[in-house]
């Protein structure tokens, strides 16, 4: 089955799809890639993997880390995707669930946009068809009339379909993947027939663990998923590493004009996100509170990228503790009174003991 040509990356947009940010990197891959492939993938496992975790295509063309962690578990996703099993990734916020999931498909279909948004109002027509209303009744049912979910596209193209949020919807309609992802065929009742997925479907589902106990999944939609848990960051370099690398690409997108970060402003961000979550200091010394909110990577990479917006159009063009003190304190005080003592809390007992965070200890005092 030959592949659609992926779209042509667009400078004018907010944020491109990873097939399209990454064309040169995946192209590259691509051609000087001679392993076995699954059918209809664009690339072998392996490659995928080279995609994911960095390194160099066969003409020496460097691929830049999309995932900062541990290789087995990037491993074990892209071998599940090669199997009948569909693959549900789990993790806290902001362990780059959407992101890795985006870039699996975008490696393997040339396609990331078959995507299907999971809440609560998620319908079955989401995920498996609907109709045009105007044609169904001025023609009654027909192929023409019927409106394709992303999962029929996929299954009818060969590609990976993607799925967020999956415990955010009902499980009476959670439960319709059930065939799907068993049988590898969607009914159509109406027009007598049905949809076989052609060899190289498969689904990606994302959820968030903080939601476990909305929507359970049913123990037989659960037998058709092989889970990845991702964990937050293991040491604090690797969290530095990837807000660093996001808040770059994210400010040459944004064209943000500002000089690029200080690592150690971005270091004592994330070692305050860090040391909240975890309820400890990184030294093991002091037990703090930990705030509601869940203080992820995600939210670090949006503190940073703040500051720069702000040392960009109202400073010096340079990110300092001013900078980033306000959007730090909108991400940790998510409850004024909780968050709020607890926030204080950190900085009289931590931040302010700590000699070279002297500028940042008042820039927070300044704002709390």
């Amino acid at each position: 089955m030959t592949h659609a040509v992926p779209t042509p990356p667009r400078p004018d947009v907010q944020r491109q799809h990873a097939e399209q940010a990454y064309a040169h990197e995946l192209a590259a891959l691509a051609a000087h890639d001679d392993r076995p492939r699954p059918p209809c993938w664009n690339l072998s496992p392996q490659a995928v993997l080279t995609y994911l975790l960095g390194g160099q295509a066969g003409d020496g063309t460097p691929i830049s880390p999309k995932y900062i962690g541990e290789r087995r578990l990037m491993e074990i996703a892209v071998a599940t995707l090669a199997t009948d099993r569909a693959l549900l990734l789990i993790g806290v916020p902001g362990t780059a669930k959407s992101w890795v999931s985006e870039h699996l498909a975008a490696a393997i279909s040339g396609d990331s946009t078959l995507l299907v948004q999971g809440t609560a109002g998620t319908s079955e027509e989401s995920i498996r068809y609907g109709w045009n209303y105007a044609r169904l009744l001025a023609e009654g049912p027909s192929p023409a009339a019927l409106v394709e979910s992303p999962v029929l596209r996929a299954m009818r193209d060969g590609k990976i379909a993607r799925l967020e949020e999956l415990t955010r919807v009902q499980s009476d309609v959670q439960d319709t993947l059930i065939t799907v992802l068993s049988e590898k065929t969607l009914p159509v009742p109406e027009l007598n027939t049905e949809v076989q997925a052609v060899r190289g479907f498969n689904l990606i589902a994302t959820a968030n663990n903080r939601d476990k106990g909305v929507n359970e999944l049913s123990s037989a939609l659960k037998r058709r998923f092989n889970t990845v848990v991702l964990p937050v960051p293991d040491t604090l370099d690797d969290e530095v590493s990837i807000v660093v690398q996001r808040v770059s690409q994210l400010a040459a997108s944004l064209q943000i004009p500002a000089a690029p970060p200080a690592l150690e402003e971005v270091r004592r961000i994330v070692t305050v996100f860090r040391e909240l979550r975890a309820g400890v200091t990184e030294d093991g010394k002091t037990k703090l509170k930990s705030p509601s909110g869940s203080l992820s990577t995600a939210e670090a990479i949006s503190v940073v990228n703040q500051g720069l917006s702000l040392a960009a159009h109202f400073g010096n063009g340079e990110l300092g503790a001013h900078d980033t003190a306000a959007s730090l304190v909108g991400a940790v005080v998510k409850d004024p009174v909780q968050d709020g003592v607890i926030w204080r809390e950190y900085l009289e007992t931590v931040a302010r003991k700590r000699d070279d965070w002297k500028a940042f200890y008042k820039a927070c005092r300044a704002v709390s």
